[in-house]
């Protein structure tokens, strides 16, 4: 029997893998149907659905087998829901790929004992007085085990699979291929600028060290926050293939998906608040927004997890940032237009009419420009996919004159991702009057609001003012 622990190498294996399984699916599905047209309707239905959770199935185990950034889309397409199927069936790939957000095919003790040993040059228990062989969840290029060490102290320990270095840099190539193949859709896209940006960003996800640092500037920044929690990082512990952080114990988001709307609300502000506000609190914010990176605590806070892949941006851009959101508020399609120029989103805008421009905006961002109550869904989702890559997009060919600026690259798919978190909570709130808090320096628009500038405020921490401040 093959070792499982394996991680397939080589573009061409690892594509081949995958495409040859995706593609036998899809014969047998097409024969499935044809079978179908002999059977009783209600037959016909059973074995379509049979055949779609065997799908589905294979695609879980395949992503998960791959490990590295194929994994990452699989984590990706678990909670965003583009209605691309038919809803008895879309629920069926939605259980399945749930999965890889915390499981995956599990890396053995053996493996894991050398990974450490490899990093620390003694023996694990050296430093931990309990450690269990069987991890408890799953990130996309490593594994985590709980642990208790000397002192007493539990903790998480994040190990890395050995050999997704590797891998990550063949699916890094197929990426590439991707955003040549997107440069061809939207002839505006940097692809060169793009694909770098996306290297350098991914490739910080393999070392630890770079994490740990990135959780210890989040966690120094929202310490004693009423409602943001960022575990702490034992620093003499981690290395560049292990990390070590306190164990926090929470309620996971499947659970949280089934709370009453208000509570689902309040969390879905406070991911929000966290992920978009943290741009203007700290000027560096978390690029990889996905529910398994949240738990909701026993005291109502919401621990953030997970800062391997993080961006920091300088004042001026975000400024750029309040401007275009600021005309965008405004109704103004020309001061939008010549925002996005300056963004680098339009190269030549003389080219674009201002005013489908505005209204492609409001279809991608109006659920927080729109100063309204509004309940998140996932058909808005859906909208927002597909008027940037379905040719049957009323903006398609706007798009295709659009640009990407590498700079952007993860502040869209952080947005991106909350939007599809905020969809499954269904969360309900006047997003915009939030937003304003950020872009225009307006007094805190609910209760979790005025918390959370109470504590900023105390703390003295600079933030970039309101551009109605100047």
């Amino acid at each position: 029997m093959a070792d499982e622990s394996k991680i397939p190498k080589g573009r061409v294996r690892r594509s081949a893998k995958l495409g040859t399984a995706l593609g036998g699916q899809a014969a047998r599905h097409a024969g499935t149907r044809a079978a179908s047209l002999a059977r009783s309707e209600e037959e016909a239905q059973e074995r379509l659905e049979a055949r779609h959770l065997e799908t589905a199935v294979k695609m879980v185990s395949i992503l998960g087998e791959m490990k590295g950034a194929a994994m990452k889309l699989g984590q990706l397409a678990s909670f965003i829901d583009t209605e691309l199927l038919p809803p008895e069936y879309a629920e069926i790939y939605q259980e399945q790929l749930a999965k890889l957000r915390t499981s995956a095919p599990p890396m053995p003790w053996s493996e894991v004992e050398k990974v450490i040993e490899s990093d620390y040059g003694e023996p694990v228990f050296e430093h931990f007085t309990e450690f269990e062989p069987e991890a408890f969840a799953a990130a996309s290029i490593g594994q985590v085990h709980r642990a208790t060490l000397i002192d007493g102290r539990e903790v998480a320990v994040k190990v890395q699979y050995p050999g997704v270095a590797e891998a990550l840099e063949d699916d890094l190539r197929n990426a590439g291929m991707l955003v040549r193949l997107a440069k061809a859709i939207a002839p505006g896209l940097d692809a060169k600028a793009v694909a770098e940006e996306l290297r350098e960003r991914v490739l910080e996800e393999l070392d630890y060290e770079y994490e740990a640092q990135n959780q210890r500037s989040f966690s120094r920044a929202y310490r004693e926050h009423p409602f943001i929690y960022v575990p702490d990082v034992i620093t003499r512990l981690s290395r560049r293939r292990v990390l070590v952080t306190e164990l926090v114990e929470g309620i996971q988001f499947d659970e949280i998906k089934q709370l009453d709307g208000e509570q689902r609300s309040r969390f879905g502000e406070i991911v929000f608040r966290f992920c978009f506000g943290s741009i203007y609190h700290l000027q560096h914010f978390n690029a990889d927004a996905h529910p398994g990176n949240y738990l909701l605590m026993a005291d109502g806070r919401v621990a953030f997890l997970d800062f391997g892949m993080t961006k920091k941006l300088d004042v001026e851009q975000i400024e750029l940032e309040q401007r275009a959101v600021d005309a965008a508020v405004r109704r103004d399609p020309e001061a939008l237009r010549q925002a996005l120029h300056d963004l680098g989103f339009v190269k030549h805008p003389t080219k674009l009419d201002a005013e489908r421009l505005m209204d492609h905006v409001m279809l991608v961002g109006g659920w927080y420009i729109e100063d309204r109550e509004y309940e998140v869904s996932s058909r808005r989702v859906a909208k927002i996919i597909e008027s940037a890559s379905d040719p049957r997009s009323e903006y398609f060919d706007l798009t295709r004159r659009e640009s990407l600026p590498a700079e952007e690259l993860m502040g869209r798919r952080m947005e991106t991702g909350v939007i599809a978190v905020l969809a499954q909570l269904r969360a309900k709130r006047n997003w915009h009057r939030i937003m304003r808090e950020w872009v225009y320096a307006d007094e805190p628009a609910t209760e979790l609001g005025a918390q959370e500038w109470e504590y900023f405020e105390s703390r003295g921490v600079r933030r970039v003012p309101g551009i109605a401040t100047r």
